[in-house]
């Protein structure tokens, strides 16, 4: 029964705890602060890892991490860290959550990250499918007879640092994170095994790519997402400045 799962408004989907945060953390915090329910779902426990312990410790990071992002719900998957396939049961088992959690939007990986995790990339897949197969009919026998469920909207996040371009897609756009930059970072600490004293140039790296990607858009802050499919609206004075008639436009940052 879907009455037993809280609705999420927005779910944001990672191949291992912790990529979310590094991602989208800014966009996420924004969200929940403007009181949107706000979900997160991690494919892996992302273990082993070098400086971890086991498992138990990088879900209580990540449970930390939520907490410090304002999310109101975080799932973890079954599925093998470093083995990460896209395969039809992983497809069907991220189908199931998003058939419970019925979000409008979707967040995930939205390239190859080259140098870094394969799981990434079969991230990307797996989502993509799962955002196809909840919406399937006469298929019950794979969800549990969970109902099915269409997602509105779909947005790719990046973690491709090393890239001065843009990422693929038919639209792109930078959320404004300047008053959440420094929660995201919190919530980036919180993942003490993965980020100890000596990787504290990684948060620097996070800082300035927050940077960079801000200024792009005209925010001391920002995070840039890739649209599937080419970006419109129908109300062109709300999409640019946040507005309803009547209201002042929000002023350029010129500097």
């Amino acid at each position: 029964m879907t009455s037993d799962y809280p609705r999420l408004d927005v779910i944001a989907v990672g191949a291992h705890p912790d990529d979310v945060e590094i991602a989208c953390g800014g966009t996420l915090a924004r969200l929940a602060r403007q009181g949107y329910r706000v979900g997160i779902i991690d494919l892996t426990d992302g273990e082993p890892t070098p400086m971890s312990p086991g498992p138990e410790v990088r879900l209580a990071e990540a449970k930390r991490a939520a907490e410090t992002l304002g999310v109101a719900h975080r799932v973890q998957l079954d599925l093998p860290n470093r083995r990460l396939f896209d395969t039809f049961e992983a497809r069907v088992a991220l189908g199931k959550e998003f058939r419970k959690y019925r979000p409008k939007l979707v967040l995930g990986f939205g390239e190859k990250t080259a140098l870094a995790s394969p799981d990434h990339w079969q991230a990307m897949q797996i989502t993509d499918a799962a955002v196809f197969y909840a919406r399937l009919t006469k298929w019950d026998e794979y969800f549990d007879g969970l109902p099915v469920h269409t997602i509105a909207a779909q947005l790719y996040y990046t973690l491709a640092f090393g890239s001065l371009g843009l990422p693929p897609g038919a639209g792109h756009l930078v959320v404004d994170i300047g008053d959440t930059l420094d929660v995201k970072l919190a919530a980036v600490r919180c993942y003490e095994t993965q980020f100890p004293p000596a990787k504290a140039h990684v948060l620097e790296r996070i800082r300035g790519f927050a940077f960079a990607q801000g200024t792009a858009a005209g925010y001391a802050a920002g995070e840039l997402f890739s649209s599937p499919r080419t970006l419109g609206t129908r109300d062109l004075m709300h999409f640019l400045f946040g507005m309803k008639p009547g209201d002042e436009p929000r002023k350029p940052d010129v500097r």
